[in-house]
């Protein structure tokens, strides 16, 4: 998602920018007072609890602020993105913001700053005022307003300087200017951006072929676990001869161990658009791991798509690969193969659950030919580029 803070004093053209921008990127426009102003309309629980502290001379608090920007967000799931008019307006919303980013398994992309000094502020408020006919369009309002807004905003455009995502831009140029330096800020921010998918299944339903084929076509790097076991393996690394040496011992091989390869793929990839990850994570404690990682990369989880099959189904599957030179070490009988069925009931349907608690899990019918599987994939690959845009 393209989240975007657009700060600048009053009469900075914060306005014009917004609706070149929203209509640009599809972003959804929230300022907190229109979307105050909406739930007062509405008259929703909140802003009838904004209502009632408004008519007795109170500030609407950030408890029911945060609420309503939540409330909003979850709302437009259509949405590319949001970009905040406003808000954060001290430096304790913008911990809130923050927060409240992190739940919703986002971030703020950049907090752009139109500068502007407060006299040519000043002179294009008066100037707005003679054909507004806004009452706050005089001198001595004006600059009362300015005054707070320097007051109270500087905290928050250090706390962004400091997360290293805050672009200040010379608001006094012409909007074409203004707009075009904008987006060169924009187009940085989104090359950075990766699409990572998390594809789960049981064994037998297709997720490792269909991730591979994925991967190839969409520019993604694949990582399956079991790929990069078999490939120090087959190099005969250090880490590859300790491998051997716990196959050979019936043990599994750490999470340590595997967290290294990861780390390592993920460092030595370039010009990548993004992943798909297989066979990983395979637990709860992995599914840690994982957001770890992907955080270090700057970057997060963007989609989860679960590929499932019924049971039966998976198993004449399983029982028809063991005839093959594809077939995995479980597949050589049916209690085998019910067994490694368990394993991920018990271990990694709970890592599922927990994802479609935090992000959403994408079911896709397995049932039907490699073609029609992997058109549904591609659909959901699809849309997830467009919504990191």
């Amino acid at each position: 998602m393209l989240n975007i803070a657009l700060f600048g004093p009053p009469g900075a053209g914060k306005g014009t920018q917004s609706e070149l921008l929203i209509k640009k990127y599809n972003l959804f426009y929230i300022s907190t007072g229109d979307i105050l102003r909406r739930e007062i309309a509405e008259k929703s629980p909140l802003g009838k609890e904004a209502q009632d502290i408004i008519s007795s001379g109170g500030l609407v608090s950030d408890e029911i602020i945060v609420q309503i920007i939540e409330k909003t967000i979850t709302e437009n799931p259509g949405a590319n993105g949001f970009l905040f008019d406003g808000f954060p307006r001290t430096y304790i919303q913008a911990y809130i913001l923050e927060g409240l980013m992190l739940k919703l398994n986002t971030s703020l992309s950049c907090l752009i700053s139109l500068q502007v000094g407060e006299e040519i502020s000043v002179k294009r408020l008066l100037n707005r005022g003679k054909t507004s006919g806004r009452l706050d369009d005089n001198e001595i309002v004006i600059r009362n307003r300015l005054k707070e807004y320097y007051d109270k905003t500087l905290p928050v455009l250090q706390f962004y300087m400091d997360r290293g995502i805050y672009h200040p831009i010379d608001g006094t140029k012409k909007v074409e200017q203004v707009h075009l330096e904008i987006e060169q800020i924009i187009r940085h921010i989104l090359s950075k951006k990766l699409l990572n998918i998390v594809i789960f299944g049981y064994p037998g339903s297709g997720r490792g072929s269909q991730g591979k084929a994925l991967a190839k076509k969409y520019g993604l790097e694949y990582v399956a676990t079991g790929d990069l076991l078999d490939d120090e393996i087959k190099n005969n690394t250090e880490i590859g001869r300790k491998i051997c040496a716990l196959y050979e011992s019936g043990t599994l091989v750490p999470d340590e161990m595997v967290v290294q390869l990861i780390e390592k793929k993920l460092a030595n990839a370039h010009n990548v658009k993004g992943y798909i990850f297989k066979g990983f994570p395979r637990t709860l404690v992995q599914s840690y791991i994982l957001d770890g990682l992907l955080r270090k990369h700057d970057s997060y989880i963007s989609k989860i798509l679960e590929i499932e099959v019924p049971t039966l189904e998976l198993i004449s599957r399983l029982d028809a690969r063991s005839k093959t030179n594809t077939k995995m070490p479980y597949d050589s009988s049916t209690a085998k193969i019910v067994k490694r069925l368990q394993e991920h009931e018990n271990k990694t349907v709970p890592v599922i659950r927990k994802y479609n608690q935090l992000h959403g899990v994408t079911k896709i019918d397995g049932m039907g030919c490699f073609e029609e599987v992997f058109a549904k994939l591609s659909d959901e690959i699809e849309n997830g580029f467009k919504n990191l845009k």
